[in-house]
């Protein structure tokens, strides 16, 4: 699959590394210019290219947004159009100041912005040290850690419920993007490491 990675900090580059390691094509992309990426690239390897930000997005079937929350409304709407986007921001007040969100979730607001994009949530509730270090793909599904993952459309959560698998972690879906508030920062399942059975009954809970 050809993955384009938006954003190039500790969570887009351990997702291109995982990507990669996995047999897909990446380029990858930050705000700075693909000069910028040039180490990078030489330590991920010949499957990977640097890009623009318009470039990585053009090139994705899939799209993962990593980029802070604040600067969503930079996300090239034209470039991805038709995609599957992945937004793995979160947002924090004070990295991005005050955003009303007029009672909804931080993902529904990315989704507003990119009207045609298919947009889900995921890669978010994990810290980059254990995302690069505990990715099992030889392990049995509920021996893996679990990515959870929320949006309103099936056939896109599926795609990316593939992916997280071929990676070595467990998808665990969380419902339509307004449930995938129990996937932002303070929810009790927010950067908590966890195996399936214990991440079903976590989210059990909290929609008691």
């Amino acid at each position: 699959m050809q993955i384009g990675i938006i954003g190039s900090g500790n969570i887009g580059s351990t997702a291109a590394q995982l990507f990669v390691d996995a047999g897909h094509n990446i380029v990858i992309s930050n705000s700075r210019g693909p000069e910028s990426l040039s180490d990078l690239v030489a330590e991920l390897g010949p499957n990977v290219r640097a890009g623009t930000v318009n470039e990585a997005a053009s090139f994705g079937d899939v799209v993962l947004e990593a980029i802070p929350f604040g600067a969503y409304e930079t996300l090239p709407v034209d470039d991805l159009s038709g995609k599957i986007v992945v937004s793995a921001a979160n947002y924090y007040p004070q990295r991005d100041g005050e955003i009303d969100f007029d009672g909804h979730t931080q993902t529904e607001l990315v989704a507003a912005h990119l009207v045609d994009s298919t947009v889900a949530k995921g890669f978010n509730t994990m810290y980059y040290e254990t995302l690069r270090d505990d990715a099992h793909p030889d392990a049995p599904i509920e021996e893996r850690l679990v990515l959870f993952i929320a949006g309103d459309d099936t056939n896109a959560k599926t795609t990316v419920a593939r992916l997280i698998e071929e990676i070595g972690f467990a998808p665990i879906d969380v419902g339509s993007l307004e449930e995938g508030a129990h996937m932002e920062p303070g929810s009790p399942i927010y950067n908590e490491p966890m195996r399936p059975d214990a991440a079903r009954s976590a989210l059990a809970d909290l929609r008691e």
